[in-house]
């Protein structure tokens, strides 16, 4: 069964002043809000612990909270969760495709619980699995699949209803970075093919700086900013300069080349993570001779310096004040 598209004048996802606390007054979401327009991608990016799966589960139906309104597609997802669930399709971070039987199956079992039969039902399987490029394994059991053709059968699931709106949860985590970018352009396509809303949570900041429109940065259970990268990253005045120490993270010396570039007027922002040490300037070049000296006089080894134009990761250290945490590195079999 599948949903009507959304009108342009209908945002595809409403959240207002959410409040979750769990057992023991943890409250994960305090007073959460964010307004996700139809079409495009929207990020939603933020460290862990900081609510974004507690919003995930909520936006899904998967949750109620405490207090606030939600609404997706159109759909109070408090009063209505039976229409937001047709109306969504939701790719989590973990696969949710039964590994012992094949990807036709796991495809046409999905339609079946969605309502599709007959000839509608094999006419969307099929148009799925060569979509996904998946048509040459479709009689294949999942569990000998990769890593990409897994992650492109999940998407496939999220969408064998033709949902308006869709969830990724860490849809690359674990890939390699051929079948990244190829995910990468997958959803690019479904993007533009379909006018779909997309909301895709990430630690991948290179990733949501390529797809999403629009950005919210989410800490402690609050949005701390948004904007399309473009402007997140205009706000960073001037220069970000990089500098790695010798030493190790667990000596005082950190400490010790944090204290001594906070005090150089060419830099602001000093931040310090591990043995990398992060500031801004108006002139990056004109600056990194002497924080060079600065650091050298105070008997500090340098190992690389390092002088870019503000990225996404700058935002991040801004607003959350530290970086985003790694993704998880490729396993299994590449593809």
């Amino acid at each position: 069964m599948s949903v009507p598209p959304p009108t342009a004048t209908v945002p595809a996802i409403e959240a207002e002043n959410v409040v979750k606390t769990y057992p023991g007054g943890v409250r994960a979401l305090d007073g959460l809000s964010f307004t996700v327009a139809p079409g495009g991608v929207f990020g939603l990016l933020g460290p862990n612990g900081a609510g974004k799966s507690t919003t995930m589960k909520i936006l899904t139906t998967l949750a109620r909270p405490d207090s606030g309104a939600v609404r997706v597609a159109g759909h109070d997802a408090l009063r209505h969760p039976d229409r937001v669930r047709r109306a969504i399709g939701v790719v989590a971070q973990r696969s949710g495709a039964d590994p012992m039987t094949t990807g036709r199956a796991n495809l046409t079992l999905q339609g079946r619980l969605y309502g599709l039969r007959g000839s509608e039902l094999h006419r969307r399987v099929g148009e799925l699995l060569d979509r996904f490029d998946l048509a040459h394994a479709a009689g294949r059991d999942v569990r000998t699949y990769s890593g990409g053709m897994r992650r492109r059968l999940d998407v496939a699931l999220g969408l064998v209803h033709t949902p308006r709106v869709l969830f990724l949860d860490e849809p690359t985590t674990g890939l390699d970075p051929e079948s990244r970018t190829a995910m990468w352009d997958e959803i690019e396509q479904l993007v533009a093919d379909h006018a779909l809303s997309v909301l895709l949570t990430t630690h991948h900041l290179e990733e949501a700086d390529r797809l999403a429109r629009q950005l919210a940065v989410v800490d402690h259970g609050r949005i701390v900013v948004t904007g399309t990268p473009e402007e997140l990253k205009g706000e960073l005045r001037g220069d970000a300069v990089h500098v790695d120490l010798r030493t190790g993270p667990d000596t005082g010396d950190t400490e010790i080349a944090r204290l001594v570039l906070a005090g150089l007027p060419d830099l602001r922002e000093v931040t310090l993570a591990g043995r990398r040490l992060s500031a801004r300037a108006d002139d990056g070049a004109a600056a990194v001779p002497r924080a060079l000296a600065a650091l050298d006089r105070a008997g500090l080894s340098v190992a690389a310096v390092t002088v870019a134009r503000p990225s996404l990761d700058d935002v991040y250290l801004r607003h959350v004040g530290r970086r985003s945490p790694a993704p998880a590195e490729p396993a299994g079999v590449p593809g």
